[in-house]
């Protein structure tokens, strides 16, 4: 089964289960030489959506999914793969049993914007949720964000 690497909301396990209800957790990690910014601004009624770029000397906290066709096809619909929201790229992700070639998905558009408070609290809860260490949630809340209202 091809592994997915799931960041920003899908770290939430419940979200997963929901989205993909046959692909189990395999284990989690990091995108190294990767970090999570915002963009599509535009593409979206709550403003910039979480994605992930290459960026040397930072890194993202994953869960790694196994995940069968059925739930990919489940995937690729929420993430917007049809309307060309998001396009998947595999990514090195390195775990405590050694380096695993995943899946993820990418924003397919600018980066750039300020994601709402409401939208970052969502990704630390998430993020608290998946088992991320505790600093890499503090500071996913501590991030510039923007009013609820704007």
């Amino acid at each position: 089964m091809p592994a997915y690497a799931a960041y920003a909301t899908n770290l939430d396990p419940e979200r997963m289960a929901q989205k993909a209800p046959h692909s189990p957790l395999r284990s989690t990690g990091w995108l190294v030489d990767w970090r999570m910014t915002f963009g599509g601004e535009d593409r979206s009624w709550q403003g910039p959506l979480a994605t992930v770029v290459e960026a040397e000397g930072d890194q993202v906290y994953v869960a790694l999914y196994d995940v069968t066709e059925a739930d990919e096809v489940r995937l690729d619909a929420a993430e917007g793969m049809g309307i060309g929201l998001f396009r998947k790229v595999k990514v090195r992700v390195t775990t405590l049993e050694g380096d695993v070639v995943a899946w993820t998905y990418v924003l397919d558009d600018y980066e750039g914007g300020l994601p709402t408070a409401r939208y970052l609290g969502s990704l630390a809860d998430a993020a608290e949720a998946g088992g991320a260490p505790h600093d890499y949630v503090l500071a996913m809340r501590g991030r510039p964000c923007r009013s609820n209202d704007a």
